[in-house]
């Protein structure tokens, strides 16, 4: 597969990352603008009742700054999968939600966990265990930018603060890992270059010739360059 085949731009890109922060913005519109009460329809743990929070828990948030919080990183991090996972992006969100949601009802405080944190967790854990899997330049090169931006969040899946949901995040850490291993897709295959050929010969190269087996620089004559 050619990597402009695979890596390339195009309308799924913003509908499924900024479809998905439009509806966690739009239900809590509707429930400023109506005085819901959208929290009950959080994850609950061990109670039946609570599971319907698998669907809907992640589009609920207490407030603005819970809300605002997660985002940026839903929209980062949801364009980083379309784009560079894109023949398993769909599959990747549906699961992650569904079974974070699960570990989360199974795990959690009895509680209601709401917010699109394990999601995100999920998503920052995927990504990262994946390019590393994978090991092609461009995914490698993703994960390196995912721990350079949420590499603080590790934290967050231990107790320690209080009010946040750190088994919801913590189910999202293993979900994210867990579907790095047994999802499979094809990938495009790293651009070679032609000192990577099987026929190149360094003798051959003007440029390798400037340098002893030592590996240390000399000036080349003018009858040596040609």
């Amino acid at each position: 597969m050619d990597e402009n085949e695979y890596f390339r731009f195009d309308t799924k890109n913003v509908l499924i990352p900024f479809g998905f922060v439009i509806l966690m913005w739009l239900v809590y519109w509707l429930e400023i603008q109506f005085h819901f009460r959208w929290t009950r329809l959080g994850i609950y743990p061990l109670e039946w009742h609570g599971l319907k929070g698998i669907l809907f828990g992640p589009f609920i948030h207490g407030n603005l700054e819970h809300l605002w919080s997660n985002t940026l990183p839903s929209l980062i991090l949801l364009s980083a999968l379309v784009y560079f996972y894109r023949p398993i992006s769909i599959r990747i969100l549906f699961w992650g939600l569904l079974l974070t949601g699960v570990l989360t009802w199974c795990i959690g405080r009895p509680s209601y966990h709401i917010g699109a944190s394990g999601v995100i967790y999920m998503l920052t854990s995927f990504l990262f265990f994946k390019g590393v899997w994978l090991r092609h330049y461009k995914l490698m090169a993703l994960s390196f930018v995912v721990v350079f931006l949420y590499g603080s969040m590790v934290w967050y899946v231990l107790p320690v603060k209080d009010g946040i949901s750190w088994e919801g995040h913590l189910s999202g850490a293993v979900v994210g890992l867990l579907l790095s291993v047994v999802t499979t897709h094809a990938i495009p295959s790293a651009k070679r270059f032609h000192w990577q050929e099987d026929s190149y010969n360094a003798q051959d190269d003007p440029f390798m010739r400037q340098f002893d087996e030592d590996g240390n620089f000399f000036e080349l004559s003018k009858e040596e360059e040609e």
